[in-house]
C-alpha cells in the first residue's frame, strides 16, 4: 500500500512539474529588447535554448510557454544583440597591453616619462610600445630619436604610432635592423633631415624593425588574448572582425577555442603575405561557431595623420607630398583577381582617395554585382564624388566613425575644405551601398563601441565639440548605426543567418546595458555601461 501511496505522490508531482511544457535554459524578461529584425521590431522577452534564441515575444506568453531553468528579470533594461567590431586589431591590442601605453599621450616629454617607467619595472631587452599621435601635442611634428638615445644608448626602443603606420626608433633599434640613411624605400619614408635619420619610419620601412623585435612566447599570446577578451566582453563586444593576423595566430586561437579557454567569437581576415595566401587560398574557408576564416586583408595605402594616405592630388599642408601606395597597382590587381579565383573574401584598407579608386576600379572589374562575394573597403575614408556610385551590397563600406571624430580637428588641414566633403561621409557611403559595416578600429582608437555610437550619430567629442556635429550631414541615425554594429556587419562577415539580431534559430549573443541607447540623450551615450554580456546563452560578463 505504502508503495503504490509513493508511486501515486511522485505522478502528480512529476507532472506538475512537466506540464506538457518544453524545458529551456534561460529566459529574459521584463526587457526593452531590440531585435535589430528587418522590421527593427521590439519586444519585452525572449527565451534561449542550448546556446540559440528559439523564442521572442512577452514576458507572460513565454513564462506561460516554458519551463525555465534560469530566469534573468532585465527590470526594463535595454537589451541588444552582441556588438560586433566589423574592424578592430584584437590580437595586436592584446600584445599591445603587454607593451608600454601611449594612448593619451600630451607630449613628447609624456611618452619618454611613460617609457622609462615602464623600463624600470620590466627591464625589457628590446622596448617597445604604441599609441602616441604628435596631432595631440603642442608641438605637431614628428619626435626625433635623440632623447631616446641618451637615455637608452644600449637598449632597443621602437614605438609605434596611434595609427600603426608610422614609428619612432632609437638609434640601438636602427641599427639592430641595419637601417642608414641610404637605405632604398619604396611604400614608404625613412626619415631624414641634414643628412641624419629622425627615427621616423613610415609604412612599409617599419617592417625592418619589426623584423629584429623579439617574438612573444605561446604564454605571451595566450595571455594577449586573453586579456582583450576580458575587455571586450566587458564593452559588449561578442563578435570581433581581426584586420589581419597570420596562419600562427588564427591556429592558436583555434586551439585555444577548442579547449574553451578563449571564447569570443572570430572573424579572421588573413594577412596578405605569400605563406598565408600559399596556406589557405588553395583550401576551403574554415568555420566554426567561434571562428571564421573567410577573408583577406589587404593594406592598400597608409593614414592621413601620418601624411601616408594615398591622394589623387598633394596634401594642403605639405607641397608635393601625395603620400604612398604599399605595393604596385600591379601587385594589387594581381593578388585580387588570385582572390577572385577562390572562395575567399577581399578586405582592402584604402584611406586616401587615390588607394580608394584603385581599389574600386579593381573591385569593380573582378566582381561589380555579380555573385555574392561582398567584398569590403575597410575604412573608405576619403572617397572622390565620382567614385561613391563604386559602393553595393557586393562592394561594402567598413568604416569606423571614431576616425572622423578623431581627425576632425586637423583634417582640413591636410585636404582643403572641397576634398574634405567626401571624407567621412557615412550618410552618402550607407545611400549608396544600402549597407554600412561599423568597427572601432582599436586600439588605433577606443575600445568602446559606444564611443562608436555616439561618433556616428552626434559627430562629436565629449567635450560637445564642434557644437552643430562635424559635417553633420553625414550621421547615421541611431537604428542604422545599431544595424551597422549588428545585423549588417554579420552581413558583410557571411554571418547574418546566425548573428547580429535578436531572432530565433541564432546564436544567443545579447547584451544588458544600464541606459537605453536607443533614448538617451546624445550627450550621454559614451558613458553607457555594460551590465551583463551573453555569448552563446552563457553570461561572460
Amino acid at each position: 500500500m505504502k508503495k503504490l501511496l509513493f508511486i501515486f505522490f511522485f505522478g502528480i508531482l512529476f507532472s506538475s512539474c512537466d506540464n506538457g511544457k518544453d524545458e529551456i535554459d534561460l529566459l529574459v524578461v521584463n526587457a526593452k529588447v531590440y531585435t535589430v529584425d528587418d522590421g527593427f521590431s521590439t519586444a519585452e522577452a525572449f527565451a534561449v535554448d542550448e546556446g540559440r534564441f528559439i523564442a521572442v515575444g512577452s514576458s507572460e506568453e513565454l513564462q506561460e510557454k516554458y519551463n525555465v531553468l534560469r530566469t534573468v528579470d532585465a527590470e526594463g533594461k535595454a537589451v541588444v544583440p552582441g556588438f560586433i567590431d566589423a574592424h578592430a586589431h584584437f590580437y595586436m591590442y592584446g600584445i599591445q597591453l603587454q607593451t608600454v601605453d601611449l594612448t593619451g599621450t600630451t607630449s613628447f616629454d609624456e611618452v619618454v616619462e611613460r617609457i622609462i617607467k615602464f623600463q624600470e619595472e620590466k627591464n625589457a631587452d628590446f622596448i617597445t610600445g604604441r599609441g602616441w599621435d604628435q596631432n595631440d601635442w603642442e608641438v605637431k611634428e614628428f619626435p626625433v630619436k635623440d632623447t631616446l638615445d641618451v637615455l637608452f644608448p644600449d637598449t632597443p626602443v621602437a614605438i609605434t604610432r596611434i595609427d600603426g603606420h608610422a614609428l619612432l626608433a632609437n638609434q640601438a633599434a636602427l641599427d639592430a635592423a641595419n637601417i642608414t640613411a641610404e637605405n632604398p624605400v619604396e611604400g614608404g619614408d625613412i626619415e631624414v633631415k641634414n643628412g641624419k635619420l629622425t627615427g621616423i619610419l613610415i609604412d612599409n620601412p617599419m617592417d625592418l624593425i619589426n623584423n629584429v623585435v623579439p617574438e612573444p612566447t605561446i604564454e605571451e599570446q595566450v595571455t594577449a588574448l586573453l586579456d582583450a577578451q576580458k575587455i571586450a566582453f566587458k564593452n559588449g563586444l561578442t563578435t570581433i572582425n581581426d584586420a589581419g593576423i597570420d596562419r600562427e595566430t588564427i591556429d592558436l586561437i583555434d586551439s585555444l577555442h577548442q579547449n574553451g579557454n578563449l571564447e569570443i567569437r572570430i572573424y579572421a581576415m588573413i594577412s596578405n603575405t605569400n605563406e598565408n595566401l600559399d596556406y589557405y587560398l588553395d583550401r576551403k574557408p574554415y568555420k566554426t561557431e567561434k571562428l571564421n576564416v573567410r577573408s583577406v586583408k589587404f593594406y592598400g595605402d597608409g593614414a592621413l595623420g601620418s601624411r601616408g594616405a594615398a591622394l589623387k592630388e598633394p596634401y594642403s599642408d605639405r607641397h608635393n607630398h601625395y603620400g604612398a601606395l604599399l605595393s604596385s597597382v600591379e601587385d594589387f590587381k594581381k593578388t585580387a583577381a588570385r582572390i577572385a579565383a577562390s572562395e575567399y573574401q577581399m578586405n582592402t584598407h584604402a584611406i586616401g582617395d587615390s588607394a580608394n579608386v584603385v581599389v574600386l576600379k579593381t573591385y569593380d572589374s573582378l566582381i561589380g554585382n555579380e555573385g555574392d562575394r561582398r567584398w569590403k573597403v575597410e575604412h573608405s575614408q576619403i572617397i572622390d564624388e565620382e567614385d561613391f556610385s563604386y559602393f553595393s551590397k557586393n562592394i561594402i563600406p567598413s568604416v569606423q566613425p571614431t576616425h572622423a571624430t578623431s581627425d576632425m580637428y586637423w583634417a582640413v588641414d591636410r585636404l582643403g575644405e572641397e576634398r574634405e566633403k567626401g571624407a567621412y561621409a557615412y550618410k552618402k557611403l550607407l545611400d549608396q551601398a544600402g549597407i554600412i559595416a561599423l568597427g572601432t578600429d582599436f586600439p588605433v582608437e577606443e575600445v568602446s563601441p559606444f564611443m562608436t555610437f555616439y561618433a556616428a550619430v552626434a559627430r562629436k567629442d565629449t567635450d560637445n565639440y564642434p557644437e552643430d556635429g562635424y559635417m553633420k550631414e553625414q550621421a547615421l541615425s541611431r537604428e542604422e548605426t545599431l544595424r551597422g554594429m549588428t545585423i549588417w556587419a554579420a552581413y558583410s562577415n557571411f554571418e547574418e543567418g546566425e548573428k547580429g539580431s535578436i531572432e530565433a534559430g541564432k546564436f544567443a549573443d545579447f547584451i544588458i546595458l544600464d541606459q537605453n541607447i536607443m533614448e538617451v540623450p546624445e550627450e550621454q551615450i559614451p558613458g553607457i555601461k555594460v551590465l551583463e554580456t551573453y555569448l552563446g546563452g552563457k553570461k561572460v560578463y
